[in-house]
């Protein structure tokens, strides 16, 4: 047994109160034994110094297989993003280039205290994005990405439905609940323009017999929207509702261009949404009706995309801009801070279905942490201020002083315990050249 002691730290616990304590936390092993003010012996103690402890941070839409293709997408609209760039630069990736571009997605999210994410993996090589996730310590849902269909896909990433469904078990069956149940997987078909109807069926059922999560892409663009009314004569929603896919284990990211119709279904079948909203601006697809979910009960959570499309993932962009760009339409009181901040904790948990481990600080959950430093210029003075509006709105992605994950520290003061930075960047770099030639994009 090993114990930490955080002590003399503002702690933010998101419990179902959002209680403010000023004190510690105890770690044993990989769970929080108590907190408060606490006079006890530890293995390790770190005095805190006054900053601020939150829960890890979560991210439920990510693709780590696409953190290599940083900058290679830029001012595109999503699918010319797709078929001029990320598809072609997805289909040349070889099993050292994912593992690469995961680990240089993980190691900038721990830098941001985000310590659980929902991901969506390309095609081919999932073993190697799943190997990055064990070794780097990060929380993760993830899955290989599903592709039988569209006339657009190239040939690079086209599958046969039985090779894409096989593919999937086994992977499920050899990594689900690896690294002490930090990884999980989830059947990712990519969206419904890529994907056939026998494919969608299929998952439904192996998702309910294996009683595992459903990730994919849902009504982000109106292009999309249209060649799935034109393909299957129905819109998204309705279309993954009347194939058995919509309930609560399935998770949608974007949701931006629904009817009533399909927010009913969203609600009744209890989905799980997950807002983009960088990502959604900088593709220009649109500002999702979030205020309008949330007061519907529909369940929402927060996640940066892929790195073309944003170009980071650092969650404290992503809490700032889902609270602004929604008050110009519905007014300076929506989207206060705190449901902002809930969105990327407590909402993040529900949606990997682990809010009884992670999404806040509550003696008997799993230790993932983030120390936020906020005595800082463009976080002075703090006297009289929320909390909640200095996380969403002042602090960055830089004020994280350290991050842990299972109790185990990933990131601190500016270095990352689980791997080497510079290799990262290194390996990144070489493994970029050698897929973007291979795709024939330079």
């Amino acid at each position: 047994m090993t114990t930490t002691l955080l002590k003399n730290a503002v702690i933010v616990t998101m419990n179902s109160n959002r209680e403010i304590v000023q004190g510690d936390i105890l770690i044993e092993d990989t769970y929080i034994k108590d907190i408060g003010q606490l006079d006890v012996n530890a293995d390790r103690i770190i005095d805190v110094g006054g900053q601020i402890i939150i829960p890890g941070l979560i991210q439920t839409h990510v693709h780590l297989c696409q953190t290599l293709f940083r900058g290679q997408a830029d001012d595109l609209e999503l699918m010319d993003w797709l078929k001029l760039r990320i598809w072609p630069l997805e289909g040349a990736h070889d099993s050292e280039s994912v593992y690469w571009s995961a680990l240089l997605g993980i190691g900038e999210l721990f830098r941001g205290g985000t310590t659980a994410i929902i991901d969506m993996e390309t095609v081919h090589h999932t073993e190697s994005a799943f190997q990055a996730i064990l070794d780097s310590g990060i929380r993760a849902v993830s899955g290989k990405c599903m592709m039988d269909s569209g006339n657009s896909v190239p040939q690079s990433l086209m599958e046969k439905s039985n090779d894409s469904l096989q593919q999937s078990v086994d992977l499920l069956e050899k990594w689900h609940r690896k690294g002490d149940g930090r990884l999980q997987y989830a059947f990712a078909p990519r969206f419904v323009v890529s994907c056939t109807e026998e494919l969608l069926v299929e998952v439904a059922k192996l998702a309910k017999q294996y009683k595992v999560k459903i990730h994919t892409h849902a009504s982000e663009n109106k292009g999309e929207i249209a060649l799935v009314q034109a393909e299957r004569n129905m819109r998204n929603i309705v279309y993954l509702n009347h194939l058995g896919l919509a309930n609560e284990d399935l998770i949608l990211a974007h949701c931006i261009w629904l009817d009533d119709e399909e927010f009913t279904i969203l609600e009744r079948q209890k989905v799980k949404v997950v807002h983009c909203p960088t990502c959604n601006l900088k593709l220009g697809s649109g500002i999702a009706r979030i205020p309008e979910m949330l007061k519907r009960g529909i369940h929402v959570s927060l996640g940066a995309d892929g790195a073309p499309c944003n170009n980071n993932l650092d969650q404290f962009i992503e809490m700032r801009t889902a609270a602004l760009i929604q008050k110009p339409i519905y007014g300076p009181t929506a989207m206060p801070a705190w449901q902002t901040f809930e969105m990327a904790t407590v909402a993040g948990a529900k949606a990997m279905g682990l809010e009884k481990e992670v999404g806040s600080l509550e003696i008997g959950k799993k230790a993932d942490i983030a120390i936020i430093d906020l005595c800082k210029l463009h976080c002075s003075p703090w006297e009289g201020s929320n909390i909640y509006a200095q996380l969403v709105y002042q602090a960055k992605a830089n004020d994280v002083t350290l991050t842990m994950v299972d109790g185990k520290i990933v990131y601190e003061k500016g270095c990352l315990m689980t791997m080497d930075e510079a290799q990262v960047i290194q390996k990144s770099n070489i493994a970029i050249k050698r897929v973007s030639e291979r795709a024939g994009i330079f």
